[in-house]
């Protein structure tokens, strides 16, 4: 690449966001990032992240940060007004990426791949495939992530603290991704070039989530999570599916650094204080 290319633009640089920019400065990149947070702020300029806090992105804040055509990361939820904002100076990158949900797929069960149909009965789920396919209209790749976890964030995380808690004896299915695994395929998908593409993004290894829990918890020494019922578990612990994430690693010719929680959460274990 061109060193007008060596641009990376991220928009809501948040966990994710903070792992995209370390891997690419670490290639070269020049790296600024918008967020929200003066403290988060902090940490990105820290990294050597050209940091812009913003409540809200508009199309005049974003005039100067498009103008070298950078390749674009867009990590924010839903937002009527920012997205607005980014889909009107999105033309102007060289490739982008927005990070979706596989809360797209709603209440389906069992495996999901890029040829299951959505389910967007649930008004957060239609909110988020609606934007997302704004932005394919402008040519992004959109990734569907299943339940994003790394360092200071995720299941070991709530373990620890006593906060996790289990129903029907943990048998659902859980998919999940480590952070760097995610910010990577977003790096290499934007370096390709990819355009107007759907992908969905997930470790090698759903299991059911006793598995994972037993597995966290004799290397945590804490106990095991209370039992409740279902009705009382957050809506992204209800699901019951498999989301096979391996299209997207034929298509870049990649392999995970993470491919199932046992590495994903060692790594994570090993990064704790």
């Amino acid at each position: 690449m061109g060193d007008n290319a060596k641009s990376l633009l991220i928009l809501g640089a948040g966990f994710l966001g903070i792992s995209a920019a370390r891997a690419a400065l670490s290639l070269g990149y020049r790296v600024r990032g918008t967020t929200r947070s003066s403290s988060r702020a902090e940490v990105l300029q820290q990294m050597g992240v050209e940091a812009i806090v913003a409540p809200e992105l508009s199309a005049s804040l974003l005039d100067s940060l498009f103008s070298d055509r950078p390749l674009v990361l867009v990590t924010f939820p839903p937002d009527e007004a920012s997205d607005a904002a980014v889909l009107q100076k999105l033309p102007l990158a060289r490739a982008s990426v927005y990070i979706s949900s596989t809360g797209v797929y709603g209440e389906t069960s069992g495996r999901i791949d890029e040829d299951t149909p959505v389910d967007i009965r649930e008004p957060r789920a239609a909110l988020r495939f609606a934007t997302e396919t704004l932005y394919r209209a402008q040519g992004a790749v959109v990734l569907r992530a299943a339940a994003i976890y790394g360092p200071g964030r995720g299941l070991h995380v709530r373990l620890k603290r006593g906060e996790h808690k289990v129903s029907e004896g943990g048998k659902r299915v859980v998919s999940r991704i480590h952070v760097d695994d995610l910010s990577r395929l977003s790096l290499l998908s934007l370096e390709a070039g990819l355009r107007d593409e759907v992908f969905v993004v997930a470790d090698e290894a759903p299991v059911p989530q006793a598995e994972v829990i037993d597995w966290l918890c004799d290397r945590l020494k804490v106990p095991r999570p209370l039992e409740v019922s279902v009705e009382s578990l957050p809506e992204t612990l209800r699901h019951d599916r498999s989301i096979d994430g391996r299209r997207i690693l034929r298509r870049l010719n990649v392999a995970l650094l993470y491919p199932s929680y046992r590495e994903g959460f060692a790594a994570c274990l090993d990064a704790s204080p």
